[in-house]
């Protein structure tokens, strides 16, 4: 304590000094506006440069969450295009098949399509055969044999389903093969990945009189129920040579970033177990 006083009686004059030219300070700006103006706007820049980066650190931190709601609000978009994509090729079957078409059966206006948001838990794309891990099992309505896209295109399909989490085969696995088309296009192939490179895989299968450009989007055929028509799936790099001469097989630049994949989508679709249980029918025809 003694050493404290000591040390404020040494150094009064100073402190006097300090305690003047603060006082100066206050008292400046009520006395001319020019001062005022000058300090204020000093203090204004000060104020300002801490709340910008007061924003900028509580905004990274609410990141995820705005993520998030953009993932949602991207979802019920791309599930309203799905949806209308869907109607209008059946009402397309309409003018097609006049006299053939239940009318009636079109004044409904439920969905078919819906999408599970999904986040990825484990991703693997080094591997022949790849796998993914979700957040989401069957107590979402996560099931066997379900589609998973993210924002830019199909990503694999369910194959392993629990009650909170789920399997998920990979774009990126040898064994699967994926049914695909030349958008706006008829010809058909089978899309398949050949290991390496993870933005790259083929389209096998396609007919030699198919006409393309280089940069022409692959999309999902329809041919199954696990993906609807018109899903992105890439675009067309260059053609392989082969030694089949009846069929092509086109390079293909993978539309999903699996080495940044973190949100998902499972595909819904309300028809799925309908269409499935037709399936299993032999229809046979008497001579």
């Amino acid at each position: 304590m003694r050493n404290l006083l000591n040390f404020i009686i040494r150094y009064s004059t100073w402190f006097v000094f300090a305690f003047y030219v603060l006082l100066s300070c206050m008292l400046l700006p009520y006395r001319d506006d020019y001062h005022a103006s000058v300090l204020f706007s000093s203090a204004n820049e000060v104020t300002g440069g801490i709340y910008k980066t007061v924003s900028g650190v509580t905004g990274y931190f609410n990141l995820k969450e705005i993520n998030s709601s953009l993932q949602e609000s991207n979802a019920s978009l791309e599930n309203e295009i799905l949806n209308l994509r869907n109607r209008i090729s059946e009402y397309k079957a309409i003018v097609e098949n006049m006299d053939s078409v239940d009318f009636s059966r079109f004044n409904s206006h439920s969905a078919r399509f819906d999408y599970i948001l999904a986040s990825v838990i484990n991703n693997s794309t080094r591997h022949p055969r790849n796998y993914i891990t979700i957040n989401r099992g069957t107590a979402d309505g996560v099931n066997r044999g379900m589609g998973v896209v993210d924002h830019n295109g199909i990503v694999g399909i369910v194959n392993v389903a629990g009650p909170h989490t789920a399997r998920v085969i990979s774009i990126l696995n040898e064994t699967q093969h994926f049914s695909v088309k030349i958008k706006d296009t008829p010809f058909v192939g089978s899309l398949s990945w050949h290991g390496g490179d993870p933005s790259i895989a083929y389209m096998e299968e396609v007919p030699r009189h198919a006409k393309y450009q280089i940069g022409d989007t692959i999309v999902t055929s329809g041919y199954s129920t696990t993906f609807p028509y018109g899903i992105n799936v890439g675009t067309i790099l260059n053609r392989v040579k082969t030694s089949d001469d009846n069929f092509y097989v086109l390079k293909v630049r993978l539309a999903s970033d699996f080495n940044t994949l973190s949100t998902v989508r499972i595909l819904k679709d309300t028809y799925k177990n309908e269409l499935d249980s037709l399936a299993v029918y032999d229809i046979k025809v008497e001579d």
